[in-house]
C-alpha cells in the first residue's frame, strides 16, 4: 500500500485520478460540511464545478426535496437556502433532502477526481474510521487537498498528514511518497492544537475575519463522526460498512 499527497487539484487532470482510490480533503470548509450534511440525515450530496450548473441541476429535481447549497469566496450565494457553514446543516433542514453543493475549492475537487474508482471525502471529524475502510481495501492511495484557489493551504495537508499518522498505525510498512512524508511532518509540528492551527492559517483568518469563528471551532473536532462519505454516480452517500 502506497499513499501519495497531492497538495492542490492543479498539480492533475481529471484522467490522472482513473482507477485510483481517491481522499479528498477541504477542512475549511467542503469536506466536514459536507459530512456533517450526512451524519444529520441528508440523503446525498451532489458536488457542482460551477455555480450556473448547480441551479441546473436543482431545477431539474422535483418535490421540493432538494436544497442547493455552497459558498463563493465564503459567503452564501445569492438564491442559495444554505452556504458552507457545517453549523447550518442541521437534521431539520437537511434530514432526506438532496443537497447540490458548489464550493469555491471543494466541490471541484472531487468533480475533478470523479473518475476515482473509490473517491472518498474526509475532514478532521471522520479521518479515523476512513483510515480503517482505507485499510481494509489495501489500495493505493492518492490524497487531494483542495487548497485554497489552487494554492497550498496548510489546513488541508495537516489533515492529510493526520490521514497517514492513522494509516502507519494500522500498517507500519505503508509506502510514503515525498510529498506525503511531507504531510506527515506538519502534521507533527502543527497539528497538537488543530484549533490554533486552523485560526492561524490564511483561509482561517479570513473566514473569521468574516464572521465564521463558530465554523473553525467545529472543523476543529477530531473523529466526531463515523460517516464516511463516497462518491459514486455522481452523487455523495454516506458509505455502509
Amino acid at each position: 500500500m502506497k499513499t501519495n499527497v497531492l497538495i492542490s487539484p492543479v498539480n492533475a487532470d481529471e484522467l490522472y485520478f482513473t482507477g485510483k482510490t481517491t481522499v479528498v480533503i477541504d477542512v475549511l470548509r467542503a469536506s466536514t460540511t459536507i459530512i456533517a450534511a450526512l451524519a444529520n440525515g441528508a440523503r446525498e450530496v451532489i458536488p457542482v464545478a460551477t455555480v450556473e450548473f448547480a441551479v441546473k441541476v436543482s431545477g431539474g429535481m422535483f418535490g421540493g426535496q432538494t436544497l442547493l447549497g455552497g459558498e463563493r469566496n465564503t459567503k452564501k450565494i445569492e438564491g442559495f437556502a444554505l452556504g458552507n457553514s457545517p453549523v447550518e446543516y442541521v437534521t431539520e433542514v437537511v434530514d432526506n433532502k438532496t443537497i447540490v453543493f458548489y464550493t469555491t475549492n471543494g466541490s471541484k475537487a472531487i468533480v475533478k477526481a470523479k473518475f476515482s474508482q473509490n473517491l472518498f471525502v474526509c475532514s478532521f471529524v471522520n479521518l479515523k474510521n476512513l483510515a480503517d475502510i482505507l485499510f481494509k481495501l489495501n489500495e493505493d492511495v492518492e490524497i487531494l487537498c483542495a487548497g485554497n484557489n489552487n494554492l497550498f493551504c496548510m489546513e488541508d495537508t495537516v489533515c492529510a498528514g493526520k490521514l497517514i499518522e492513522e494509516l502507519i498505525k494500522l500498517n507500519s510498512d505503508i509506502g510514503l511518497s515525498d510529498s506525503a512524508r511531507a504531510a506527515v511532518v506538519l502534521s507533527k509540528s502543527f497539528g497538537k492544537n488543530i484549533y490554533k492551527m486552523l485560526s492561524e492559517t490564511e483561509h482561517g483568518r479570513l473566514l473569521i475575519a468574516n464572521g465564521f469563528e463558530e465554523d473553525l471551532k467545529f472543523c476543529s473536532n477530531s473523529n466526531i463522526y463515523k460517516i464516511v462519505p463516497i462518491y459514486v454516480g455522481n452523487v455523495i452517500k454516506s458509505l455502509n460498512y
